[in-house]
């Protein structure tokens, strides 16, 4: 694997550690919310939880953080695919803040920032993910990634009973989807645009779409933004709608979502007429970056209706 990183040398410094403590260290790390198949993660069973286990099976590893916006779009996704694949895969979740061996190894690496995911196979570490993505984006990077590591002869060929029965072809992918995907992965973010707005044009309630398009949208308003210039000029100019909008873009894109809406719902309160109509439809636009049950988004409906009634 190109790039991939040998943990051998963690393992073995990770057990010198463990001989030292009184009991051979901490307790096994238990499950996530995402059932048996996702597991919390911290520098103590790093070693037994990843590095051990993925000499019989893959773990894919999720650096990320409580303040993390993209890590909270992130996060569901892995663990429900996690929940699909059944033990095909592990989902490993480090707290990059309360585990800090684990946050500074990760920078050892060279990444920077988080949402961050790493394979780990056969105490092999391959860098795989970094940045948040819709569901089929990282449905399909998965996929991918298992089918080129099995290439390689790194991983077995799929049991016979998930291969097409003789004569049955396996199903086809959506062709819309597979567009978005497509120009997601080639960093075209108009074509992956577009190939959503069809998508939600057939089914307007298609929620990975709907997120997939808040997210490329998102990215393109502040592709061209520099941040500490939109942040000044919407302190200086409170009353300019259009800037308190880039700089809740900017605050979205690093993570600071509750400032973000706090930024929007002072703007409708303060404004009037199409003014105030534009900071509330912008709001709206940033809510389907998060799933609808995220209780910020909770917190700044109420705020919204406050301000509005």
């Amino acid at each position: 694997m190109h790039g991939a990183i040998d943990l051998g040398a963690r393992q073995a410094a990770s057990r010198k550690q463990q001989e030292r403590r009184a009991q051979g260290g901490g307790a096994p790390a238990q499950g996530a919310p995402g059932g048996p198949y996702v597991v919390d993660v911290t520098d103590q069973t790093f070693n037994t939880e990843v590095v051990e286990r993925s000499q019989s099976v893959p773990v894919l590893v999720d650096f990320w953080a409580e303040w993390c916006g993209p890590c909270k779009q992130l996060g569901p996704i892995l663990e429900k695919l996690a929940t699909e694949a059944a033990g095909k895969w592990i989902l490993a979740k480090v707290d990059v803040d309360a585990n800090p061996q684990l946050g500074a190894y990760m920078q050892q690496m060279g990444v920077r920032g988080i949402p961050f995911v790493a394979a780990v196979v056969a105490g092999q570490l391959l860098p795989f993910l970094n940045g948040a993505a819709p569901e089929p984006q990282v449905r399909q990077a998965i996929d991918q990634l298992f089918d080129a590591l099995r290439k390689e002869g790194i991983l077995p060929d799929a049991p016979e009973g998930e291969q097409p029965a003789p004569g049955e072809e396996a199903p086809a992918a959506d062709p819309v989807y597979s567009a978005a995907e497509e120009a997601l992965q080639r960093g075209d973010l108009d074509g992956a645009k577009l190939a959503f707005e069809r998508i939600l044009a057939a089914d307007p309630r298609d929620g990975e779409a709907k997120q997939g398009l808040a997210l490329v949208e998102l990215s393109l308003r502040v592709r061209s933004l520099d941040a500490e210039r939109v942040l000044q000029e919407a302190a200086e100019k409170p009353g300019d709608v259009q800037a308190q909008i880039s700089a809740s873009d900017v605050e979205m894109v690093s993570g600071r979502i509750d400032e973000a809406f706090d930024r929007l719902v002072g703007a409708v309160r303060r404004g009037a007429g199409d003014d105030r109509d534009a900071a509330r439809k912008h709001l709206l636009s940033l809510f389907e970056l998060l799933p609808p049950d995220d209780p910020r988004v909770g917190k700044a409906r109420r705020g919204l209706q406050s301000a509005l009634f």
